[in-house]
């Protein structure tokens, strides 16, 4: 699973064998949530959460958010087109 970003001690990875739509992991001090990334205009939304506290979760959505581009670009070059 390639780490396509860092936030802080959190890793956010695009699993090669995962299924649409366009979404990634990110991982963490023993907690993991995913979050579907929507598109260059849109945002970032919470698909499931596994321990990540509720604080935590609006961190790492605001940083996918200024990271979306990059977050897609990655997908796309794993996945091919969303």
């Amino acid at each position: 699973m390639p780490t396509v970003l860092r936030i802080g001690a959190w890793r956010v990875a695009v699993y090669p064998n995962d299924h649409r739509p366009a979404h990634v992991h990110v991982i963490g001090q023993g907690h993991e949530a995913v979050f579907t990334l929507n598109d260059p205009a849109g945002s970032v939304s919470i698909g499931e959460n596994y321990g990540f506290p509720a604080r935590d979760v609006i961190r790492i959505q605001g940083a996918l958010e200024e990271n979306l581009a990059v977050l897609l670009r990655a997908w796309e070059g794993i996945h091919g087109t969303r």
